[in-house]
């Protein structure tokens, strides 16, 4: 990774008069931008469709895009939309708030009237999309249609010969379903042929993309349903989950973190030589240039919670797969780009094993002045083999930080880093990371913008409010402000 910055920005956030980001025409007008302010990453969320709590952490599949992101536009200028099947549907009526409840009512008749003209597209491109990703969409739009069938039930409460996967079963739906496997299916093709068009866009810009994947499936999901019986993730015989992620009380929630996401039996997977997830990170990687791999200290150890228990807190610590994890996927899939999310409680022996590794790590500024001692979030601390942010999308902004944090706390940081109102604290921050050693420095869009907290894109261990739902406005990524970046990029090296 050689110096350089970027941007983090998810698809959703992006403008537009449909009611959410897309893959359309504002998200080349991003990349553009990002160009002109000199910047060489675009680095987003998940770009997993949603479920509970609207969360990309909590996902129906580890591998499907989100149709949510399919831009109409280009659907009509492929003959599989007309301008009155969308132009007039309600999406959601703040420009600045993504309504997902809308979104997914919606949207989804728009792209059914899509999928009926699907004769449009070369029958062999969409077959050949089939083949290539059969050993996760087949599962997927399987599950998809049951999921409408038994009225969007997690399938741990569907009928138990096909919550069991009985051949029998599978058989009975997949014929009595056909139509509907193959619309998801359909989507899931025209979803990857827009991201493709849109990365290979911003790589010819020369602009590297870092996607960002959830080290854990969702419980109720393709993944944890088509696998259960395999014995790669922890069931009882009758299917239900014997322990659930989570993790320890920490600064975000007195309880820990109750995730409930089916955790792995990595025994197991050491066995099938890690298939399913080197399946998953060669997906991953050939969506995005790098990945970054959410909770990376949980292949190390991880928090293990009985399932059931009233909070997090009553887990406990169990050993990962440690480096033999790493050792087979680099010996899969070669020089993989992974950063590793390393945030949260570290221990001596997770230091050791991120170092052995060798990917980079992440620093936040935002937890640099929390304590007034010395700590690794400072920029005199940090090494060249990581990855410097203001915040995260767990973070809130730097402005609604200096609203809520300490007079100590506030102080400390301005005098580390000789920050003034005249510059703005943000653009004091922004430089404070930009200067630093670390090759690499992200800063979310809205510490660029000067945004407060109304702007914060989650809140850890909360489900439901604004979460997920801030969007830019179109006239906030102008022309002054790629100057301005553009500017402080080149003066720190990084342009």
């Amino acid at each position: 990774m050689y110096r350089g910055s970027g941007i983090l920005m998810h698809i959703s956030s992006l403008p537009n008069q449909y009611g959410i980001g897309t893959f359309g025409k504002e998200a080349y007008a991003f990349a553009d931008f990002l160009t002109a302010a000199k910047q060489k990453y675009w680095q987003i969320l998940p770009l997993c469709p949603t479920s509970f709590g609207d969360s990309p952490y909590q996902s129906p599949s580890a591998f499907a895009l989100n149709p949510s992101f399919i831009d109409t536009e280009r659907l009509e200028e492929q003959g599989l939309l007309q301008r009155e099947d969308y132009s007039h549907v309600d999406f959601g009526s703040d420009p600045n708030r993504v309504d997902y409840y809308k979104i997914y009512v919606n949207k989804e008749v728009v792209l059914r009237k899509a999928f009926s003209r699907r004769g449009l597209v070369p029958a062999q491109d969409f077959a050949a999309f089939i083949q290539k990703h059969q050993d996760w969409l087949v599962d997927y739009a399987l599950y998809m249609s049951l999921k409408r069938h038994f009225e969007n039930k997690a399938w741990e409460f569907w009928d138990e010969n096909i919550k069991q996967r009985s051949p029998e079963a599978l058989t009975y739906y997949k014929e009595h379903y056909q139509e509907d496997i193959l619309y998801f299916q359909f989507i899931q093709y025209i979803a990857y042929e827009q991201w493709n068009s849109l990365k290979a866009y911003s790589n010819r810009q020369g602009i590297e993309i870092i996607g960002d994947i959830p080290i854990y499936a969702s419980a109720d999901s393709s993944d944890t349903w088509s696998n259960a019986s395999s014995g790669i993730f922890q069931y009882n015989r009758d299917l239900t989950p014997v322990c659930v992620a989570g993790c320890p009380p920490d600064y975000f929630s007195g309880d820990g973190q109750y995730w409930g996401n089916t955790v792995y039996d990595w025994d197991k997977n050491k066995e099938t030589g890690y298939d399913w997830w080197i399946r998953r990170i060669h997906n991953a990687l050939t969506n995005y240039d790098w990945v970054r791999i959410d909770h990376f200290r949980g292949f190390e150890s991880y928090w293990e919670v009985p399932y059931g228990s009233p909070t997090a807190a009553y887990g406990s610590w169990k050993p990962g797969p440690g480096l033999d994890f790493i050792d087979v996927l680099k010996n899969s899939l070669g020089d993989v780009k992974i950063i590793a999310e390393d945030l949260g409680y570290m221990t001596d022996s997770v230091k050791g094993f991120l170092k052995n590794s060798g990917f980079p790590g992440m620093k936040v500024l935002g937890f640099a002045f929390d304590t007034l001692g010395d700590n690794d979030y400072l920029p005199h601390n940090y090494d060249k083999n990581c990855i410097v942010y203001t915040g995260t999308h767990d973070n809130d902004t730097v402005l609604g930080w200096f609203s809520k944090a300490g007079e100590e706390q506030t102080a400390f940081a301005k005098r580390y880093l000789k920050l003034d109102e005249t510059e703005g604290y943000h653009w004091g921050m922004i430089r404070g990371a930009l200067s630093s050693a670390a090759s690499l420095s992200i800063i979310p869009m809205q510490d660029f913008l000067g945004l407060g907290s109304e702007a914060r894109m989650n809140t850890p261990a909360t489900v439901g409010g604004t979460n997920w739902q801030w969007r830019m406005k179109e006239k906030d990524a102008s022309t002054e402000l790629a100057g301005k970046i553009a500017d402080m990029t080149r003066l720190y090296g990084r342009g």
